[in-house]
Formats: structure tokens, sequence, C-alpha cells
């Protein structure tokens, strides 16, 4: 899947050096910036009272994350305990029917916080998949899901179908795409495997009991069918050695950065400041860099703690899920980019590998890319500023195995360079670009425009390091949301 290689320690730590001291000089101008700009009439709605009694005020821009902490704390909090509790209780008692218990509990608590009729929707759409299934058509399951799936995404049926839920709450917009955007994968995930091992005779039960694993419900992350229902059907699980000490230090890790955000939001004002027009064309270069950057590392910060959280009940639960996502710092080559891990084992177990075999071909590669990020596309909701990530994430994928190819021809071939060293050092002029058109996905167009014109032209020369902004990663950034527009 492109170049893949791991960097030598010393470039590594070079490479952290110079990042942590940019970070620092940038962090200082942040600072003074959020400084000035707390009094200012334009911030007066996102900025609200904070800590008091140092006399901080806090950035509260981010609808979802407020929701979290603070009017849906307690649900979340009640909703989780409840199926931890319940299902321990099963495992005790009758462990040969706790993916039953799973099952109910999650229909229970998404029929009270949806209600029935949106309950009933996603039936609607699990039996025609299920029915689906049953022909044995592989292409046709793919077909009817990506179908499905679009009815959510456009024009009017989405707007009929979000007439189904009950009442009208803060984060009912969120968790309706949500619950019904990873319904169509995990239904279609079930539908192909049923396909695949049609010896197995899955059942209508097993894909509810899939489908409705609360914890991974709303958000995810996607556990394809087939390892949900070896791992889930186990009568006894045993857990690793460590594995306690492992759930405990992640939800430890969890709090830390939940704790780490709010006192961030008391001093930097990053998700407010660039509401602002006027304020952020006075900001300096280092200020600009810093802001955008803090950003892109939030998203990847909020999306950790979302499945930091799940990812801890779901291996409380005997479960083995999708790792969180991989820090943006840390990535220098777009194989690697892949933001929610879980849809992308979905896409590559039933798109990409299976179009692109080895991607060690241009062509059939190229095939691969194109089938896997059209329905990237549909499932973020189709859109100009998701077309222009899909164009430009699809070239970055194949640009790297093209220079791996060249770098195979002669005369390079004869170069004491790497091939993968080489596929680095061209690649890092292309995320130069990725850097330069990455704003779009940025909550705020203004940073983005103010960004592109004062940064330097690229140029080949440039060497992809851990600070590089990645494009790909911006929009799986994005992706861990059910739809970008």
């Amino acid at each position: 899947m492109g170049i893949k290689t791991a960097l030598p320690a010393a470039e590594l730590g070079l490479y952290s050096l110079v990042l942590s001291g940019a970070l620092a000089y940038a962090g200082r101008g942040l600072l003074e910036a959020s400084q000035d700009g707390a009094h200012r009439k334009a911030f007066r709605e996102s900025v609200r009272p904070g800590w008091e009694y140092i006399g901080r005020k806090m950035d509260v821009a981010d609808f979802e994350w407020v929701m979290w902490f603070t009017s849906f704390r307690n649900v979340i909090i009640f909703a989780l305990s409840g199926h931890v509790l319940f299902a321990k209780l099963c495992t005790m008692v009758a462990p040969q029917l706790r993916s039953w218990m799973y099952a109910v509990y999650g229909a229970l608590a998404v029929a009270g916080t949806m209600g029935p009729w949106y309950l009933l929707l996603l039936l609607g759409h699990c039996v025609g998949l299920y029915v689906v299934s049953l022909l044995g058509q592989p292409w046709l399951c793919l077909g009817v899901g990506l179908a499905s799936l679009a009815s959510f995404k456009l024009e009017p049926l989405i707007s009929w179908q979000s007439g189904f839920v009950t009442g009208t709450f803060d984060l009912q917009e969120v968790l309706f795409h949500g619950g019904c955007g990873f319904t169509v994968l995990r239904c279609t995930s079930f539908a192909l495997e049923s396909c695949a091992h049609p010896d197995h005779r899955y059942s209508l039960a097993d894909l509810l009991k899939y489908n409705f694993y609360l914890p991974f419900f709303f958000f995810g992350p996607i556990m394809t069918f087939d390892r949900f229902h070896a791992q889930v059907s186990q009568v006894e699980p045993v857990r690793p050695e460590g594995e306690l000490w492992r759930i405990r230090a992640q939800a430890g890790l969890s709090v830390v950065a939940i704790l780490a955000v709010d006192v961030f939001f008391h001093f930097f004002y990053i998700l407010t400041i660039p509401s602002d027009l006027k304020f952020v064309n006075r900001l300096p270069d280092s200020a600009l860099a810093g802001l955008a950057y803090s950003n892109l590392v939030y998203d990847w910060v909020k999306a950790a703690v979302l499945f930091g959280v799940v990812n801890t009940v779901a291996r409380l639960d005997h479960l083995d899920p999708p790792q969180p996502p991989k820090c943006i710092t840390a990535l220098y080559v777009f194989a690697e980019t892949h933001f929610d891990r879980g849809i992308n084992d979905w896409l590559c177990k039933y798109v990409y590998d299976y179009i692109g075999g080895e991607h060690s071909a241009v062509i059939p590669e190229l095939g691969a890319t194109i089938a896997t990020f059209a329905i990237t596309t549909l499932w973020l909701g189709p859109c100009d500023v998701v077309y222009l990530w899909s164009c430009l994430n699809c070239f970055g994928l194949n640009f790297e195995l093209w220079v791996q190819k060249l770098a195979e021809l002669e005369p390079l071939a004869q170069i004491e360079v790497s091939r993968e060293g080489l596929g680095l050092g061209l690649a890092g002029a292309l995320e130069w670009v990725a850097l330069l058109t990455s704003g779009v996905f940025q909550p705020h167009l203004t940073l983005s425009s103010e960004l592109s014109h004062r940064l330097p032209p690229c140029h080949q020369g440039y060497d992809s390091s851990c600070g590089c902004l990645a494009l790909p990663y911006l929009l799986q950034g994005r992706g861990t949301w059910p739809s970008l527009c």
C-alpha cells in the first residue's frame, strides 16, 4: 500500500528536537494572541467564563465536545456503566447469552435515545440487507449497501428518514447520522461475510447482535462481522496476561487527555480565533502556523478520546477493537495516514485489497484507490470539498507507488539511495501541496486562506518529516463524524 518504512532513530530524534522548538515558539505567539483577543466582541459567543479565580476564560466553540462533557455527560456515563454492569452479570451467570444481552441493551438504549420509530427504520435497513445476503452475490450486497448509505447522504431521502427521530435535542443530528451510517457499514460487512462463508449460515439474530452493540453503535469504531462474531461467540473468554492493567492504563490516558484539553482551552483559543478574519490577518506567521497545527492535533485528540473510551468498554467485554488513530505528528507517508482504523480495515478488506491485490501493479492500484475513495466520498457526504480531498488523496497514494516503481528503473536503481528514502524525499514535495490545500478541511476557511498565502512555495529538496501535515489525515479527522458537509 504505497511506501512503508521506518525512519532511523537519529533522524526521528532530530525531527523531534526541531519540532519541539518550533512548537514552543509558535505556542508563545498563540498564547499572546489568545490573551489579546479574549475581550474582543467577535469572541463573546464562544469564549465564556472559565477559571474565574485566575481570570481565565475558556474556548467553548466546539459544540460536540462541550455537549459530551456537560449536558450529555451523565447520560453517557449512565449508559456505558449500565452496559458494563449488565455485561459482567451476564458473563458470570449465563456467558452463552452475553451476545443477546449486548443486542437487547443496545436496542433499548437506541430506542430510549432516538425513539422507537428510529429503531424501526434501522431494523428495516438491517432486514433489507439480510435478505440480499441470502442471494449470495457479493456485488449485489455491496451495491445495495452503498445505495442504503446514499439514502442517508442525499436529499430528499435524508430529510424523510430524519423524520423518524422522536423529539429534538442538541446532538440529535450527530447521533442520527452516526447510527445510520455505521449501521449500513455493519450490515454490508455482514452480507459480504455471509457470501464469503455460505457454509456458516449466519442468521438475522447474528446481524442484530452485531449491529446493536452499544459502545460501537453511534460513533464506531467498526469491527468487521467475522472478527466481532468470532470474539463475541466465545462462551468462556479468557483475558491475556496483563490485559486488565492495559485497560486501566487506557482509561487513565483518556481521562488525562480530557483534562489536558480542558486546561488547553483556558489558555489557547484555537477554535475561536479563526472566526475573526481581521484578527487572524494580524497574527505573526509563527502563531498562524501554530494555530493550524493545533487544530489538526485537536482533531486527533478528540478522536483518540472518543475511541479510547469506547475501546476501554469493548475490551472489558473481551473484544479486541481497532486501535485509536496514530497521531498526525508521527505521520510522514500517505500509506499510513488512515485515521479511523476500523473504517480503514473495512475499506481495505472489501474494496482496496480485493481490487488492488498485492498493490504492486500500477493499474490495479489505481483502480483500487479510485473505488476506495469513491466510497469514502459517499460516506463523508458528497460535496466540492470532499471531491477535492478525494482526488488529492487518491493521487498522493498512487504517487508513492509511482515513485517506488521509478526508483526501480535504470539509472536510478544504481544510485546508492534506498527506494523508500527516494520515495519519501519526493513525497515531501507532494505533502507541501497537501499542506497548502489542507486548510479547506479546517473548521474555518478564512484560516486556510490566510495560511496558504503565507506559506513558501514547495521544493523537491524538502524531506518529509514528522511535522508534515499530510492531507489524508485531515479528512479522516473530520471523517470520524458521519458527514463532513
